[in-house]
């Protein structure tokens, strides 16, 4: 079965839920709302990664994250830490993450490769051209699946070389980081070649632009909401399992669930 990771921002300006659950406990209780509802691992954030969000410093983002890891932690979850940082990540896996995923595959902070291998966690290495600020600027490609897979071997070359084992390792092929709207339609649809990399894969397409587009292509006259965006989210995890995807990664983990139940009865 396709495991879930369920989202939880604990910031003031994530995309879509941004200081919904800044504060302490509202975050652990939508964690544990994510968990009853089927999420295999809760993937907590303190940075948002929305275009054009602005940097916030590690001791600000540890101070968002680490009451809420050792909570959610401390009641059974199974938890991610959503970071670029090497000090946040090392901190993070201290109070129990078990996960370090780093949307920049260790672009962003020379120390990351090194720090995730001395904590002995797992990796999720992220395709990525650049932070949130120009990132489209890099939204140049002849066959982006390609490509993407490219520059992730490249990163799992480099990941190997700091000492972390191929088994520890997650690849994500960033799903709307340095992708225009229809690459990454192409990209998902070009999945095979990021599964035929060997490790584990995650995607992420929660509620992002590229869905909101095309419902509002769908219905013009419609808002694209976010239970619509939601369920545009359920679909497109839905047949990224059927392409052999290992984990997805979502905010509604519910309608998620449903569909991905849905599938596999398909399939059988």
């Amino acid at each position: 079965m396709t495991g879930i990771w369920g989202i939880v921002n604990v910031t003031p300006d994530s995309f879509s839920d941004g200081g919904r659950y800044l504060d302490v406990d509202r975050a652990v209780a939508h964690g544990l709302r994510l968990r009853a509802e089927g999420a295999t691992v809760l993937d907590i954030g303190g940075e948002s990664t929305r275009p054009g969000a602005e940097r916030v410093g590690p001791d600000v983002e540890q101070e968002r994250v680490l009451p809420v890891i050792e909570q959610l932690v401390a009641a059974g979850a199974p938890v991610s830490i959503d970071t670029f940082n090497a000090a946040t990540a090392t901190a993070a896996v201290r109070a129990g993450a078990r996960i370090v995923n780093d949307v920049s595959g260790g672009l962003a902070d020379p120390d990351m490769l090194a720090a995730v291998a001395e904590t002995g966690a797992d990796y999720a290495i992220g395709h990525w051209r650049g932070f949130s600020s120009d990132m489209y600027a890099q939204a140049e490609y002849r066959r982006v699946a390609r490509e993407v897979a490219g520059e992730l071997k490249e990163r799992m070359g480099d990941a190997a070389a700091a000492g972390i084992a191929p088994s520890r390792l997650i690849v994500d092929p960033g799903i709307g980081f340095a992708k225009a709207g229809a690459q990454n339609w192409e990209l998902l649809r070009g999945l095979d070649e990021i599964v035929a990399l060997g490790p584990r894969v995650l995607i992420g397409t929660s509620r992002k632009r590229f869905l909101a587009e095309t419902l509002r292509h769908a219905a013009p006259e419609e808002e694209a909401s976010e239970p619509r965006r939601d369920l545009a989210t359920a679909v497109t995890s839905a047949l990224a399992a059927r392409a052999g995807v290992w984990a997805v990664r979502v905010h509604d983990v519910a309608a998620t669930r449903d569909a991905l139940a849905i599938a596999h009865a398909w399939e059988g």
